[in-house]
C-alpha cells in the first residue's frame, strides 16, 4: 500500500540490473545469482510489488535475454544498456520512460534485502517535490561513495571514493544509490552530468550538487540496518547477504511463538506460516509456502517445500516432504519421504526409508518400514508391511493401485497396478499380486520351495 506522501504523485520505480558481477566468477548475469533461492533481481521486484508504483522498469545489460527470460512473469517494461558507462548513463537510457509528473524510485538488482517499509518512509521524507536519499554508516566504509554536509548538516554533494580527499574518505556516512526524486527535474539534470572523473563514468549521485545548486529540498534518511542497503558483488557478500536473509526470518518465526533451538541453523525460503507451540531443531530448511499447525515439531536435518502440517504431528530427523498435504497428529519420519501428491490423512504413520507419491493414506493407516507406495489410494486403517512396492510403472504408463479400508499387506509384497485390495483383505507375505485381491480373505502368491540335497556350492580356480 502506497504511504499518504505518494499519493500525491505517481510513483515509477527504475531498477538498475545492468552490471556484469566479473568478480562473481559466472556465467550467471550477477542479478541472477541465488539468494535464498531466489534470484537478486526477483526480490528486488517482490519488494518493489508492495510499493503501489504506477509502473516499473528494469534497466539490463549483460546477459539481457537470461535476465529477462527469468523474470519473465514480471510486469515490468525493459530498457537495454548496451554499454555500462555508469549509474548515470543507465538512468538516462530511461529517461524517456519517465512521465514528468512522476516521482522517480531508484533501486538496484544486486541490493536484495531492502525492505518496504524503509522505501515507503523514504518516500514520505521526499515529498513530491524533494529528494529522498538513503543514506548508510558504514565501518570502514571502503568503496563507498560519502555523504558531504554543510556547516547546518545539510547535504551538499555525494563523492565517489575514488574522488575523495583524504578528509571526505575519513566520513562514515555513505550513498547507498538509492534515492526518489521528481521525474522532470531528474531528466533536466541528467542532460548536465559529465564524465570528468576517475572512472570516466556518468555518476547518478553528481545529481545531488545539482539539486542543491537548483535549492531542491534534499531530505536523507538513514537506513535501520545496514544489511538492507548492501549490494553483491562477489561470493563472499552474496554469502554475508544470505547469513542476514537467515537471520532476519528466523528472527520473524522467534516474535510469532515459534521454537528454534537454535536459530543460527534454520533456512527459511519462502511464506510460512506457523500454528501455536510450533518446534523447529536445527538444520531445517523451509521452502515455501509451509503452513505448520499447531504443536507441530520438527526434527533436525529436515527439508519442507511447499506443504501443509496439521497440528500435533511430529516429523521426524531427516525426513523430505516436498508438495505434500500431512493431516493432525501424523508420525512422520525418521528418514521418511513425502513427495508431490502425497496426502495424508490424520493419524497416519510413515517410518523410516518409506517414500510416498500421489498417494492418498486414509486415517491411521502406517508403513513403517522400508516401502514405496505410488500412485496408490490407501483406505483407512490399512497396515503395509515392510518392503512393500506398489509396482506403478511399466515402462511407458504409471497404474493405480487401490487398497480398501482395513487391509493388511504382508512383508515383501509387491503390488503390480492396475490392482485393487479389497477391504478388511490380507495379503500374504512375500506374495507378487497381479490380479484383484477379494475383501476379507486372505491372498497370498509364493513359488514352491525346493531344497536340492547334496548340491555343491560354486568355489573359485585357484
Amino acid at each position: 500500500m502506497a504511504s499518504k506522501a505518494s499519493a500525491t504523485a505517481p510513483l515509477t520505480v527504475l531498477i538498475l540490473a545492468a552490471g556484469q558481477g566479473k568478480r562473481m566468477n559466472s556465467d550467471l548475469p550477477k542479478v541472477l545469482q541465488p539468494l535464498a533461492g531466489r534470484a537478486l533481481l526477483q526480490h528486488v521486484l517482490d519488494t518493489t510489488a508492495t510499493l503501489g508504483a504506477a509502473a516499473v522498469h528494469v534497466v539490463y545489460g549483460h546477459g539481457g535475454e537470461a535476465v529477462r527470460a527469468a523474470c519473465a512473469g514480471a510486469n515490468v517494461g525493459w530498457i537495454h544498456q548496451a554499454e555500462q558507462l555508469g549509474t548515470g548513463h543507465a538512468v538516462q537510457q530511461a529517461a524517456p520512460h519517465l512521465p514528468d509528473a512522476h516521482r522517480v524510485l531508484i533501486l538496484y538488482g544486486d541490493v536484495p534485502l531492502i525492505r518496504p517499509a524503509t522505501l515507503q518512509a523514504l518516500l514520505a521524507a521526499a515529498g513530491a517535490q524533494g529528494i529522498g536519499l538513503l543514506t548508510a554508516n558504514f565501518t570502514p566504509p571502503t568503496g563507498y561513495g560519502r555523504i558531504v554536509r554543510g556547516r547546518h548538516g545539510q547535504v551538499l554533494r555525494i563523492v565517489e571514493e575514488r574522488d575523495a580527499s583524504v578528509r571526505e574518505r575519513k566520513l562514515s556516512e555513505c550513498n547507498t544509490g538509492i534515492m526518489v526524486l521528481p521525474a522532470r527535474a531528474l531528466k533536466r539534470w541528467l542532460k548536465q552530468l559529465k564524465n570528468a572523473n576517475a572512472q570516466r563514468e556518468y555518476y547518478l549521485t553528481d545529481i545531488i550538487a545539482l539539486a542543491v545548486k537548483d535549492r531542491v529540498r534534499i531530505t536523507p534518511l538513514l537506513a535501520g540496518a545496514s544489511c538492507e542497503v548492501l549490494g553483491v558483488n562477489d561470493r563472499l557478500q552474496l554469502a554475508t547477504l544470505e547469513g542476514a536473509y537467515r537471520e532476519q526470518r528466523a528472527h520473524e518465526l522467534l516474535r510469532a511463538g515459534v521454537t528454534l533451538t537454535d536459530p543460527a541453523r534454520i533456512d527459511i525460503r519462502g511464506e510460512v506460516s506457523c500454528g501455536r507451540d510450533v518446534v523447529i531443531e536445527p538444520n531445517v530448511t523451509l521452502e515455501g509456502p509451509i503452513h505448520l499447525g499447531d504443536r507441530v515439531h520438527i526434527g533436525p536435518h529436515c527439508l519442507l517445500r511447499v506443504v501443509a502440517i496439521g497440528a500435533d504431528t511430529h516429523i521426524k530427523s531427516h525426513s523430505v516432504l516436498e508438495q505434500a498435504q500431512v493431516g493432525k497428529r501424523c508420525q512422520i519420519g525418521p528418514y521418511a519421504r513425502l513427495r508431490p501428491g502425497a496426502q495424508l490423512h490424520e493419524d497416519v504413520h510413515i517410518g523410516n526409508f518409506v517414500e510416498i507419491k500421489q498417494s492418498e493414506l486414509g486415517a491411521g493407516s502406517k508403513a513403517n518400514h522400508l516401502t514405496y507406495l505410488g500412485d496408490a489410494s490407501v483406505g483407512a486403517g490399512v497396515n503395509v508391511g515392510a518392503g512393500t512396492i506398489t509396482c506403478n510403472y511399466d515402462g511407458a504408463n504409471k497404474w493405480r493401485t487401490e487398497i480398501g479400508d482395513d487391509a493388511f499387506i504382508g512383508s515383501g509384497t509387491m503390488l503390480v497396478a492396475p490392482v485393487r485390495i479389497g477391504k478388511g483383505a490380507t495379503i500374504g507375505a512375500g506374495s507378487t499380486i497381479t490380479s484383484d485381491a477379494p475383501e476379507a480373505q486372505l491372498t497370498l502368491e509364493r513359488s514352491r520351495q525346493l531344497s536340492i540335497a547334496h548340491w555343491q556350492r560354486p568355489t573359485k580356480k585357484k
